[in-house]
């Protein structure tokens, strides 16, 4: 189900249940909005109603317990993916030490080195071939975030 780990559904499953007072089965937009708040799941009005929207099939102006899990899967791997991004953005300027904007590719053997130590040089060779499109020696964010992420 919409790529959520089996904790994530019980949380969701837990404040549907608690949130959807009358039992009906199904909950409505300001609801679902509190939900996401107190989750800590940062958000604008106008996209959560773009995605209300999307996710609500038969369009009731409510969400049922599927529909609610893949709307709140949006929102929760969007973060993980923007959460993950800004961890390798550190990564990135920590081993960009003068600030160029761009590592070279004996430093970013180093980082692979440090990650598996198993790797051989024909392994970081490859890597390198792969990753550096240009042929440059070096690799900008985008291209380093390609990699650890790909």
């Amino acid at each position: 189900m919409a790529d959520l780990d089996e904790m994530q559904i019980g949380a969701l499953r837990k404040a549907f249940e608690s949130f959807d007072t009358d039992g009906k089965g199904a909950i409505n937009l300001e609801t679902i909005g509190n939900i996401l708040r107190m989750m800590g799941v940062k958000f604008s009005h106008s996209n959560l109603q773009e995605i209300f929207d999307e996710v609500d099939d038969d369009g009731s102006g409510e969400l049922e317990f599927e529909e609610f899990t893949e709307l709140a899967a949006k929102f929760l791997i969007e973060e993980d993916e923007e959460e993950l991004k800004n961890e390798l953005r550190e990564a990135f300027r920590i081993y960009d030490k003068q600030g160029e904007g761009f590592i070279t590719t004996e430093v970013l053997k180093e980082i692979l080195r440090e990650i598996d130590n198993k790797l051989t040089e024909a392994d970081l060779d490859g890597i390198i071939e792969e990753v550096d499109d240009d042929g440059s020696g070096t690799l900008d964010f985008d291209e380093f975030m390609g990699m650890m992420s790909g």
